[in-house]
């Protein structure tokens, strides 16, 4: 498996596949300087600009994003986040696009389907920011596949996978390097959008997945998680059986909200970091 030291290899990409499947790809920006989306100042940034200042618009471009998860949240956090004025990510998914997903995530159309979200999402960014800077890894991300991926220069983990075994160790992994996690708790059989909130895992509510997450983190010593919630009680249509129930069921716009709410707390994060 490809490991990535910072050096600019000679090809501006490099992909490369595991016995075992995974895939890692490095892709270096454009170096050429006239291409656009390469100045801080260009015109994509004007209204942004205007907003959060240079200052704020620097530490976004020298932050370094890892989202893990582009299906229904994560791919709306690379949207907005990408859409700021942040150009260095690491993404992470194993999964390719299906047709089931064109209701609720953003990277999903007919003419995408059967392609890897990390090389869409890749392609979304660099047609957003030519100059993005975009680590990919095609892993499912587990405790088989944590060494695969190299955290270590990340300023901020977003977590928007299903799992709970993934999402507990991503929440390890951001306590023992010291970088802050943001994780989506479940945004599955959910209609109103406005009962998302961000707040500290322990003041979570109604929501199953967290109840379960604040138990595994005590466990585990953690004492604290940044979250994306809804408070508002799963809705469950009783016109479908139970055996299809099993999958959440999912509508257009909530996880898309729920992935703007989770980028922004990470964007105002990143702006008010070391501000005295």
């Amino acid at each position: 498996m490809m490991k990535t030291d910072g050096k600019i290899p000679p090809s501006p990409v490099v992909s490369v596949s595991g016995a075992d499947g995974t895939r890692n790809t490095l892709e270096i920006s454009p170096q050429n300087s006239s291409l656009p989306g390469s100045g801080l100042y260009d015109g994509r940034h004007t209204r942004t600009r205007q907003l959060i200042g240079d200052a704020a618009l620097e530490k976004l471009r020298q932050a370094r994003i890892a989202v893990v998860g582009l299906g229904g949240v994560g791919s709306f956090v690379v949207e907005a986040l990408a859409r700021a004025g942040v150009e260095q990510f690491l993404l992470i998914d194993s999964d390719r696009i299906t047709e089931s997903n064109i209701n609720r995530q953003n990277l999903a159309l007919y003419s995408t389907i059967g392609r890897y979200k990390t090389d869409v999402a890749a392609e979304r960014i660099r047609d957003i920011n030519p100059a993005a800077r975009i680590i990919t890894s095609t892993v499912f991300f587990s405790k088989e596949t944590t060494g695969l991926v190299d955290f270590s220069a990340c300023t901020y983990i977003a977590d928007a996978i299903d799992s709970v075994t993934g999402k507990l160790l991503l929440a390890e992994t951001g306590f023992r390097l010291g970088i802050p996690v943001i994780s989506a708790m479940g945004t599955g059989n959910k209609m109103d959008a406005t009962q998302f909130t961000v707040t500290d895992i322990n003041s979570t509510n109604t929501c199953p997945l967290a109840r379960v997450m604040r138990r595994e983190l005590k466990k585990r010593g953690i004492p604290s998680l940044k979250v994306v919630f809804s408070r508002e009680v799963p809705v469950m249509n009783p016109s479908f059986p139970v055996a299809d129930k099993r999958v959440p069921a999912s509508i257009s716009y909530v996880p898309a909200v729920a992935g703007f709410v989770m980028a922004g707390a990470v964007i105002q994060d990143i702006i008010k970091s070391d501000e005295h």
